[in-house]
């Protein structure tokens, strides 16, 4: 089983993960984590820490000569902007962020080293982690894609465009829905003989994790509760060539826990982000 754990600060001098569980003799491409990273970068509306930043990942235990040993891969990613010691303590923590709640928790004096650590910048390690595991996976053939469904309820890229320009002339922020979609999976990853072992219930954990995910539906989704079982249900069909296969996919690629050969589609809503311009009242 892979697992891994990060480390690091938004402005600290580097970010760090561990990656444990991969075999040995796996090759791994250190421009494919680099072209992931980029793409993290990118996109219409990005703020001033996605120019300054310029990522790349490190790969500093774990390889030889460019394959994995079957031993922790460790992955360094180093900031720019590691101002750390210098930043100001915040006192004014934000509505739907961790700020408040952190303070509270840890007894911390401010909200900076809250804000440090439960920071977008975070997400760097985790992608660079991700592309490592995308380069396990196309050695069974399963690949994963992904696409933005809407930003602030629009869903062309000329309305995005314009509804971020407008929300960022206010000093507000917009939310948004992204789907993902991973096909080659084969019948029977996940069970459900225990809870944890399902495979809907780890994918969710996974992707609710990342700062900013509100919600997560499979398939049909919340579509569910506004059809009967009759229109809901993917019908099974039987050939030769596919062997069992769904006629639609309503249920996302995920049945009782279990792929269930069908492409998995996912979609995760997230919330506009809590630093605003102007304090709410």
């Amino acid at each position: 089983m892979l697992r891994y754990l990060t480390a690091g600060e938004s402005h600290g001098e580097a970010l760090m993960a561990i990656l444990e569980g991969l075999p040995g003799g796996l090759r791994v491409d250190k421009e494919k984590i680099d072209r992931d990273l980029a793409r993290r970068q990118a996109g219409y509306g990005r703020g001033e820490r996605m120019r300054l930043e310029s990522d790349k990942a490190e790969i500093v235990c774990g390889l030889y000569k460019g394959k994995t040993i079957a031993s922790p891969v460790g992955i360094l990613i180093r900031n720019k902007d590691f101002s750390l010691d210098t930043q100001a303590q915040i006192l004014n923590p934000r509505p739907g962020h961790a700020d408040l709640a952190g303070i509270l928790k840890y007894g911390f004096e401010g909200a900076r080293p809250v804000l440090e650590r439960a920071s977008a910048r975070s997400t760097a390690a985790v992608v660079a982690v991700g592309a490592i595991g995308k380069i396990f996976l196309a050695e069974f053939a399963i690949e994963i894609s992904s696409r933005v469904l809407n930003i602030g309820g629009k869903t062309t890229e000329k309305e995005t465009r314009k509804a971020i320009d407008t929300a960022k002339s206010k000093g507000d922020s917009l939310g948004g829905v992204f789907e993902l979609v991973i096909k080659g999976v084969p019948c029977g990853l996940g069970s459900y003989v225990q809870f944890d072992r399902r495979l809907n219930a780890r994918l969710s954990y996974a992707l609710m994790s990342i700062p900013g995910i509100k919600a997560i539906e499979f398939g049909l989704g919340f579509g569910y509760g506004y059809k009967s079982g009759s229109q809901a249900h993917d019908v099974i069909g039987y050939s030769k060539g596919k062997g069992y296969y769904r006629k639609t996919n309503n249920a996302g690629g995920i049945e009782g826990g279990i792929s269930n050969g069908e492409d998995i589609v996912i979609r995760c809503c997230m919330k506009p982000i809590a630093t605003l311009a102007k304090p709410l009242a």
